[in-house]
């Protein structure tokens, strides 16, 4: 009787720890609605937060990409000891440029380009086809002309370094905001960002 009594106590322990241990295990289905409904608002949170942040760093790249060719174009002039120039001009999917040099000693003129006497160097560039949703824009209080360099559409290098003074603008699909700036006494180029909130430009990077 002692032995009986003892096989079946056992057998009661071993259906009681199996039993603790499925019900640490275990969950419930409203633990695990519970637990896809916050991961799911979690992600509805973060996912276009994400989205807008690759769109931000897309069209930075893109400024950046326009400063080095406008560096190149500076560095082109120099080197040939002629002027080189980015011409923008608007077409029916958006603002391209496109590097020229001077056929004539007389500086890139767009009547000379016309005339084939400058000649490009290069095909259009577009920087959607590059960045996808970036253009060469600017809407709202950052301001309403996407190029300006004066009197024309055309950034123009010297021998001597110098260049055009003036502000391309380049705006990402989110709506970020960016400026490549061209001081003409040294030709360089800086990228601004606009800060919406405070109405300024800062320093790009």
């Amino acid at each position: 009787m002692v032995v009986g009594s003892r096989k079946a106590s056992g057998y009661q322990a071993s259906r009681y720890y199996q039993a603790s241990c499925y019900q640490l295990a275990g969950y419930s289905v409203v633990e695990l609605l519970f637990t896809v409904a916050i991961m799911a608002t979690v992600s509805a949170i973060a996912v276009p937060q994400s989205l807008a942040a690759v769109d931000r760093a897309r069209a930075m790249s893109a400024a950046r990409f326009l400063a080095s060719r406008m560096a190149v174009a500076r560095s082109q002039a120099v080197m040939r000891s002629t002027h080189v120039a980015l011409r923008f001009e608007e077409g029916p999917s958006g603002i391209t440029f496109r590097m020229f040099v001077d056929g004539n000693r007389n500086g890139v003129r767009t009547a000379d380009i016309s005339a084939g006497i400058d000649v490009p160097v290069e095909a259009p560039v577009q920087l959607g086809e590059l960045y996808q949703g970036v253009a060469i824009a600017v809407s709202g209080a950052a301001g309403s002309d996407a190029v300006k360099l004066g009197p024309s559409n055309l950034l123009s290098f010297t021998p001597f370094g110098t260049s055009t003074s003036g502000s391309v603008f380049v705006r990402g699909r989110d709506g970020s905001q960016f400026a490549v700036r061209v001081l003409g006494a040294t030709g360089r180029a800086r990228v601004l960002r606009y800060v919406p909130h405070s109405g300024d430009w800062v320093d790009g990077v």
